[in-house]
Order: structure tokens, then sequence, then C-alpha cells
């Protein structure tokens, strides 16, 4: 046997081995580029540990970081599905059902009660890993039966954001969950119990343009992008360009319209201390 042929076996064999490992041992920033163990990056919170860039984390992930453990996932509310018969490239009763193949929970809004730091809350948490966490039926009637644990538990409702804005497939019904969403503030203001918004990348359309950014206190993860409209959208409707890091997290609170930028390991001791203030009552 050549010499040729002897390295072109042993680079089979090696890449055989490399074939047989698993396909997400290693994760790639997309800030800097920087290979990382998929594992460290996951107990890292998905934060980059070179560059800090905060990538996306579900539903799961995300409550387990904010609440005390012991916390209880409440059941997400049933209602009318594909209510349009609507049908793009595919049927949206299939996309449901592949959605919820990929996800743990049946649709992108999920609420859980417990504490944070001894504090009672309700938190609802917006998964942009289900239909890009887009706001339907389901999200909306998710959200009010959050405000309405949080009315009854006399506590406070923490929700954290992250969609590219209303459902297409459920048309105007979609949009109507603006309003309903806005009315179950409304409540928990008269009912004098705080309401946190927590923007996560990305949260924009019509969720920024309803509950998103009605909060008693407004708080965005680093270099989060929050906007209504799309960037390019904007530029061609005011023909002017924008400012450099328009509709990120920093500009945002620079120009006002959030309270505090936070790094996601230092969020669940700002919500405690929020929720002291502002909630003082321990858990039971």
């Amino acid at each position: 046997m050549s010499w040729l042929n002897r390295a072109r076996n042993a680079l089979s064999r090696i890449t055989k081995r490399e074939d047989s490992g698993p396909d997400n041992l290693w994760t790639k920033c997309p800030a800097c580029s920087e290979m990382l163990f998929t594992r460290d990056y996951e107990a890292n919170l998905s934060v980059c540990p070179q560059c800090g860039h905060h990538g996306r984390i579900g539903t799961d992930a995300r409550l387990a970081h904010l609440l005390d453990p012991g916390f209880t996932v409440l059941p997400t509310p049933k209602v009318k599905e594909d209510p349009l018969k609507f049908r793009d490239s595919k049927k949206y009763p299939d996309r449901l059902k592949a959605a919820r193949g990929a996800n743990p929970h049946p649709d992108a809004l999920t609420n859980a009660a417990g504490s944070i730091l001894g504090h009672k809350a309700v938190v609802g948490v917006q998964d942009f890993g289900f239909m890009g966490g887009s706001m339907g039926m389901a999200v909306g009637a998710a959200f009010v039966e959050g405000a309405n644990r949080a009315l009854a538990d006399k506590c406070a409702y923490i929700v954290v954001t992250a969609a590219g804005g209303a459902r297409m497939q459920e048309g105007i019904l979609s949009l109507m969950q603006m309003p309903k969403t806005t009315v179950a503030i409304r409540r928990l203001n008269a009912a004098k119990l705080p309401y946190i918004v927590v923007l996560t990348d990305p949260t924009t359309g019509g969720v920024t343009a309803s509950y998103a950014m009605l909060g008693d206190v407004q708080i965005a993860e680093p270099n989060a992008l929050i906007g209504f409209a799309g960037q390019r959208v904007i530029q061609d409707t005011i023909r002017e360009k924008l400012p450099e890091g328009f509709q990120r997290a920093e500009y945002l609170h620079a120009h006002g319209m959030l309270d505090m930028v936070v790094a996601r390991h230092d969020l669940r001791e700002t919500l405690g201390n929020l929720l002291g203030y502002m909630a003082p009552a321990k858990a039971a």
C-alpha cells in the first residue's frame, strides 16, 4: 500500500470518529466568532465569556434562572386554533405542530408562579424559538391568565419579552391581543401591583407597541434589539440615515425609553431588589 493510500485511510478513520460525535459540541459566538464549548456556554446562561454577547435562551432556562426553586409552571390556556383557516406555503396547524415538536411548551408565552429572592411573583417568559415568539391568541390569553394569577396572589407580574411581532397566521385576531393585554395591565395598575418588563433580543412589532413598553419598570438585556418597525423600513420612510446603535437597548436607555440595562447574570438580583421596594411582602 502506498503512503498516499495509507494517509487517505487514516484521514477517513479520523473523519468517521469525528462524525460519530455530537454535532453540538461547540457553539460559535455570533458577535466575536469565538468557538465555545456548548456545555460551558449554556452553563454561563448563554452569555459569551469573551465578549459578553447575550444569546437567546429558552423558557425553562429563563424560569430556572429567575425564580427561586420550587416554582410552578402554569398551564397554557387553550384557544381556538387556526380560526382563519390560514395557509401560506404550509397550513397553520402544520406550523403549530412543528413548533410544538421542537419546544417544551405549547405556545410562545409560558407563565410560572413562585418567588424571586423570597418575594412572590408571577413570571411570564416569551420564547423566540416558538414561531419567533409571535403574538397570537394563545399568547394574549396566557398574558391575561398571568395577570389574573398575579391579581389573585396579590403579587407582581414580570414579563420577559422576545418576539418578532404579531402572528400573521391569525390576522386581525392577533392584533386584538394588543388592547386585550393593555386592559390586563390596567387592572394590575388599579390594584397597585407591580408590572415589570424585561426586554430581550429581539422585541419588535406589535409586542413592542403594547405590553412590552407599558411596564412600571422597563429593563433590557445588553444590546437587545427593541423596536416597532425595522430599521430599513424607517430609513426608507423618513429618508434619513439612522444613528449608530439605533433600536439597541443602550441607545433607548440613553434616550429615556428604558429605565436600565442589566446583564443576564445580574437580572435575578435586580428583580429581587425591585420587588423589595415595590412589593415588600415576602412569599409565605
